[in-house]
Formats: structure tokens, sequence, C-alpha cells
């Protein structure tokens, strides 16, 4: 990753790095194997699934603040006239020109985080009715307080449910009325642009990793139930 990189001749910049693609679609596929074991009753691999999620948690956290322009926080949350701005423009039949989100993915992304957090951090301290297949930290809670979490953490589940639902909508939606498709520059980090070429400040690699240790001792840490 260089520090700005963009296509100017052709029309094309690089707006997603790889970092925040690679964070992306392995929570798609975290969250549906989450979802899955759970049904299968395969409690071992769900509580791995959940250690995984939360580590890609920790590190898009980190990338927030250190990593590039596009995926850190300040540079795709808005305040309120800035989104109302922007939804005004949604009527009109023609791709955005948003480098990377839109102040509505901005709010999407902020609500997708927060239901994620609040599904992991209930099944960590979640509590089953035997008492056999029960989170990390759920040592620190009584057995009623484990049981509340563990009904938390289920309908947090369904909160993301509908937001995911959300998700897709919007996406399909940008798709069929605004010309734009959302998914294609995720999966290969590039979009065209029809005006001025926008420049997007790249993090070096070396923080990326900083970022993949952090997340990976926070996982493990919690998964020993923070005692080292």
């Amino acid at each position: 990753m260089t520090a700005a990189e963009t296509s100017p001749s052709s029309g094309r910049a690089r707006v997603w790095d790889l970092p925040t693609r690679l964070f992306h679609w392995l929570l798609v596929v975290l969250v549906a194997l989450s979802w899955w074991s759970a049904e299968t009753h395969r409690m071992e691999l769900h509580r791995y699934a959940g250690y995984a999620v939360l580590g890609l948690l920790v590190f898009r956290g980190f990338w927030g603040f250190a990593g590039s322009s596009t995926a850190r926080f300040s540079g795709f949350v808005k305040g309120p006239a800035a989104t109302l701005a922007y939804v005004r423009t949604l009527s009109k039949r023609k791709p955005s020109e948003s480098v990377g989100h839109n102040p509505l993915g901005a709010l999407s992304v902020l609500a997708l985080l927060a239901a994620l957090i609040c599904l992991v951090t209930f099944g960590l301290f979640a509590v089953d009715i035997d008492g056999l297949e029960s989170g990390p930290l759920s040592q620190y809670v009584d057995f009623d307080t484990g049981r509340a979490f563990a009904e938390l953490h289920e309908t947090s589940f369904n909160v993301l449910l509908v937001l995911i639902a959300l998700h897709l909508a919007a996406l399909a939606f940008y798709l069929v009325y605004k010309r734009e498709n959302l998914v294609r520059p995720m999966v290969l980090g590039w979009r065209t642009f029809t005006g001025a070429i926008p420049e997007v400040r790249f993090a070096p690699i070396w923080r990326a990793v900083i970022g993949v240790v952090i997340a990976v001792a926070a996982a493990w840490l919690v998964a020993k139930g923070l005692r080292i």
C-alpha cells in the first residue's frame, strides 16, 4: 500500500485497501458460520467463529483510526447537515461521487458495527440453561445475569439480521436505481469516477500488521477468560 494511489488517465481510482476488503468479506463468512453453527448446535465451532468476529471488530476499531483515509471513521462519518444534503440527492438516477462510504452508508456501517459489538459482548457473558455451553466471561456474572445476556445475545442477532436486510436492500437500490455497483469496489478495490479523480491516502502495511497482532491478542485473551 502506498501513501496515495489514483488513476487520473482512466477515470478510475483505488478507494478500498486490502485490509478493509478482507475485513468486510471475512465478516460476511463468519457471521454466516456463526448462524449455521448455532442452528446446528455445533457450539465449539460457534465459539471459535465468535472469537474470530471479536478479533475482526478489534481490528476494525484500530483501522478506523490508523488505516487508510476511506477506512477512517473521521473520513466517512458525517454530521446531520451533510447527511441530509446527501439524502436530497437520492432521487437523482446517477451514481454518487462519494469516495468510500457515502453519509447514509456511514450510518449503516456504524449500526452494523454496534450490533456486532453487542452480539459478541452478550455472547461472551451468556450462560445456557445447563451451564455447559457458556461464554468465556460467564464466570464473572451470576446465573440469572448470564441468562439475561443469553437472551440479549439472541435479540441482538435478530437486530443484526434486520440491519443486514436493509443493507442488502440499499445495495439493490443503488444498483438498479442509481446505476451504481457498490459491491464491485469492495471486491476489487477500484471504482470509476466521472468527475475529478479523488486522492485516497493509503496506510502502510506495517500498520495493518500491528492491527492484526492487537486483534489476535485481544481475541486470545478473551477466549482464555481474561486469564493469561
